[in-house]
Order: structure tokens, then C-alpha cells, then sequence
């Protein structure tokens, strides 16, 4: 606990925030900016919850380090040659903490600023208006909290799969992984979406021998194809095997290695790993936070219904964040959270969100917001598709990677922007302008006749409408 009163006494709050995530300190900084006394309860040592301390933000310093290592082995190509990477991992273990260490306590201190009241410790609900929170250390007691409004922040955990042996170490999630106890030589990982991809990334430019296991028939599932395009081109020339429509089948922990067997029409027969990595998915943790106790529903998922406004079934909770389900992003659950702290204050507002972008950090990166292909075809959305190659960029070429392309989904009646998807270096950043786009109601020509910069990426989405529009000259533009 860090705040005045000791482990054994009661703890009454205006607003009590359980989890200090994203979703989590945002909504209690939120609140505390709109008047109201906010205790906050966290079960890690620091603000941030996973994300910030074992999740997005060190895996983002990891994969940074991991693309100057591919960047400089590219530059050979056209002309400047370095020598073989030397990797400190203690060094490395340094910089990602420092990186974690300057952002949580920055949080910890807009948190006293704020006057919001934090408790270390496990949070239980014991009525619905009663909150315990159980000590993480054995020699702290423990701390009732009685509120008046509460929002569950509690996150999500990542997936185990039945009949692996989890309890050794060379088995990890994610969290473990970004530890960096070592390099492995070898390393399994199974599943193919955004946290498998970008952890295989991080390992691969360490140095690791990676295979990948995904037992859908594709990278990112649920993906549009012709963006999983030009990463998989990539990685199968990186990594040792990429095997699809392919189900792990067992794993067997041997002194030196893991024997993994697999199952599937291109399986292999059975390899040794020095590492095999889970990163199946996530849970949300309403099963682990006793709502019942407070009468809030909770599905056999451990995901916590909201309505618009955030509100459980229980009028004076509310819920943000991985706990109420996908998409489980970041950010998401900050504009969920200040959702849920403006309508404790009062105001008449609610998450109404057009598009949620997604973006997965793997090199090339992919991110995509909207409608996307095959969304339409099974909805029976008219479109019509719009898509800039790369290799016509000037600023693309010059950097070497010509690889990616823009994408535009457009209504087909009057060429307003209905989604988009971006692959190639900095998606994630270029995807943002594309979302606003699609928030204000733009159609093509407000796009093409935007002005982009001049030799950049961005000026790829705006020929991509001048595509749409058939003004383009870099290309032939398409026949109508």
C-alpha cells in the first residue's frame, strides 16, 4: 500500500478503481480531474498494469533493438556492411527497465499530484459496496475499502494450453519471455497473431532460431489476406519454419530440450526446442476478482457486460479495458475509462467509437480500422478497394522497403472512407490519419485533395484516393 492508512483499517472512496492499467489510471487521473476522492488498487509494485510493466511498452523497446539488428544486416545490400552484432542481454535488460521505470513513475507521480490513493494488493469484491484488497507481501494485512461508485479495470491473462508443462520454465507466455533470461538457440512459438508475431520478431533479431505454429491456415486470422502478404514473404525467409493449419500436439520436458510433437497436413515429425513460447491469446480476469460478491454478471469467458456508458448490471459499477472484452487494446480502454469516470461525474457522454485500430508491431508492421474485405463480403457491403503499391513511393524506394502497400475500403455509392488497412515500415503510425478520416465522415476526394508531404510515406493514403478518384500520376490511374 502506499497511502496514509495502515493495513488494518477501513478505507471509505468516492470512486475505487481495481486494476491500474491503461484503462485503470486513466479512469481514476480522469475522475480525480472531475472532483472526486479516488482510491486506486493495483497488485503490481507500480501504476501501469501489464502493459506498461510486461506487456506493450518493454515489448516495444525489445523490438526496436531487434530492428536496428535487421536493419543494419539490410544495409549490406545496398553498400554499407557492419560486423556481427555483439548482444549484451544484461544491457538490454537495462535499457527495457529504464524504459518501464521512467513511465511508471511518471504515473506515480501524477498520481500524488492528483491525490489519488493507491493500495498494493489483490482486489476482491465482499459486497457492492465493499472491496478487500489481499497483500501481495505475506507480512502486510489486509484492507477493506467501502465506495460509492467503482470501476473494474482488471485486465486479462494470457491463455494456457491444457497438457503443456507450464510448470517449466522453458515454457513462457509473453511475460516470461520479455524477462530475457536468455537467448534460445531454438524457439517454438505457437500461435500466429500479433503477440506471437512481434515476440518472434524480438527473438529472431536476438539471434534465435524461430519456428512459428499457428493452427488457422493463416498469419494474423482474421486479417485481410493481401495485407498478411508482404509480412509473410518477409518472415519466411527469417525464420526457420512457419507452419500453418498446424496444431501443437504435445510437449515433453527432457533434460537438454522440449520435444514438441505436432499435428496437422504439413506437420513435422517431432523437433527439440531449448524454448517454446505460448502466445495463444488472452482471458479476462472477471473470474478472479470475486464479482459475484457484487452482484455483477460475469460469462463463462471472465468477460464483464457493459453498456454504452460502461455500466455493468450493477448501476454504480462499471467496467473498462481487456475485462469487457475485444478487441483487447490499450487504447481502447483509455477512451473507455474516461467514459466511465465523466458519467460517475455527471456528464452525458458515452464510448461511441466508429473505429478501433489495430496494429501489430512486426516487421513489416500491419495495422488496420474499420470495415475490412472480407467484413463486407460477409455483410454484404458494397465497396469498392483501392490499393497504392509501395514500390511506386519515392521515399518507400529510398528506404529500402518497397514492400508495403496502402489500402482503402470505400463505400461503393459515394466513395466515402469505410476502412483501411497499411503494410510496410510505420503502419502504425500512418494508420492514425485514417482513422480520424473515417471519424469525420471523409470520402475519397477529402483525402486526395488534402495536401501530403513530399517525399514521405503518408502521401501514400492520399494517392491511394487519388487513385479512387482517378487523378492519379504516378501511376496510370485505373479505367472506369
Amino acid at each position: 500500500m502506499t497511502g496514509e492508512p495502515t493495513r488494518a483499517e477501513a478505507v471509505r472512496a468516492e470512486l475505487l478503481v481495481l486494476g491500474a492499467g491503461p484503462g485503470g489510471y486513466t479512469a481514476a487521473f480522469r475522475a480525480a480531474d472531475l472532483g472526486k476522492q479516488v482510491v486506486l488498487v493495483e497488485r503490481y509494485p507500480t501504476l501501469g498494469g501489464v502493459c506498461l510493466n510486461v506487456g506493450c511498452i518493454p515489448s516495444k523497446a525489445l523490438l526496436h533493438l531487434s530492428a536496428l539488428v535487421a536493419e543494419a544486416k539490410a544495409a549490406a545490400a545496398h553498400g554499407i556492411e557492419f560486423g556481427e552484432p555483439r548482444i549484451d542481454i544484461a544491457k538490454l535488460r537495462s535499457f527495457k527497465a529504464d524504459v518501464v521505470g521512467n513511465l511508471t513513475s511518471g504515473l506515480a507521480g501524477l498520481a500524488k499530484r492528483r491525490k489519488v490513493q493507491v493500495l498494493r494488493g489483490n482486489g476482491r469484491f465482499e459486497g457492492p459496496n465493499r472491496l478487500v484488497v489481499e497483500p501481495v507481501e505475506s507480512d502486510e494485512g489486509t484492507v477493506t475499502v467501502e465506495f460509492e461508485h467503482a470501476i473494474i479495470a482488471a485486465g486479462s491473462r494470457s491463455v494456457e494450453l491444457a497438457d503443456f508443462p507450464h510448470d517449466d520454465e522453458r515454457v513462457m507466455d509473453s511475460t516470461d519471455a520479455l524477462e530475457l533470461s536468455e537467448i534460445p538457440e531454438r524457439l517454438l512459438v505457437v500461435g500466429g497473431g500479433i503477440i506471437g508475431l512481434e515476440m518472434a520478431s524480438v527473438f529472431h533479431g536476438l539471434g534465435s532460431k524461430v519456428t512459428l505454429v499457428e493452427l488457422l491456415d493463416q498469419l494474423l486470422p482474421g486479417v485481410d489476406p493481401d495485407l498478411v502478404k508482404p509480412l509473410r514473404k518477409i518472415v519466411d525467409g527469417r525464420y526457420e519454419r512457419i507452419l500453418l493449419g498446424t496444431k501443437v500436439s504435445a510437449v515433453k520436458a527432457r533434460k537438454r530440450a522440449l520435444r514438441v510433437t505436432f499435428e496437422g497436413p504439413d506437420a513435422l515429425a517431432a523437433d527439440d526446442f531449448d524454448r517454446v513460447l505460448v502466445a495463444v491469446g488472452r482471458r479476462a480476469n472477471g473470474d478472479r476478482i470475486d464479482a459475484e460478491a457484487a452482484g455483477v454478471a460475469v460469462d463463462d469467458r471472465g468477460v464483464v457486460s457493459v453498456d454504452a456508458q460502461q455500466r455493468t448490471n450493477v448501476p454504480h459499477i462499471f467496467a473498462v479495458g481487456d475485462i469487457v472484452g475485444e478487441p483487447m487494446l490499450a487504447h481502447k480502454a483509455t477512451h473507455e475509462a474516461k467514459v466511465a469516470a465523466e458519467v460517475i461525474a455527471g456528464r452525458k457522454v458515452a464510448f461511441d467509437a466508429r473505429t478501433i485500430p489495430s496494429v501489430a508491431y512486426t516487421d513489416p508492421e500491419v495495422a488496420w480500422m474499420g470495415l475490412s474485405e472480407s467484413d463486407a463480403k460477409q455483410q454484404g457491403v458494397e465497396i469498392r478497394k483501392v490499393s497504392f503499391p509501395w514500390a511506386a513511393s519515392g521515399r518507400a524506394l529510398g528506404n529500402g522497403r518497397s514492400e508495403g502497400h496502402t489500402k482503402l475500403i470505400l463505400a461503393a455509392a459515394d466513395g466515402r472512407l469505410l476502412g483501411a488497412g497499411v503494410v510496410g515500415p510505420h503502419a502504425g503510425e500512418l494508420i492514425s490519419e485514417l482513422v480520424v478520416a473515417l471519424e469525420l465522415g471523409a470520402d475519397a476526394e477529402d483525402i486526395a485533395l488534402s495536401i501530403h508531404p513530399h517525399p514521405t510515406l503518408s502521401e501514400t493514403v492520399a494517392m491511394a484516393a487519388e487513385l479512387a478518384q482517378g487523378t492519379i500520376t504516378d501511376l496510370m490511374p485505373p479505367r472506369r
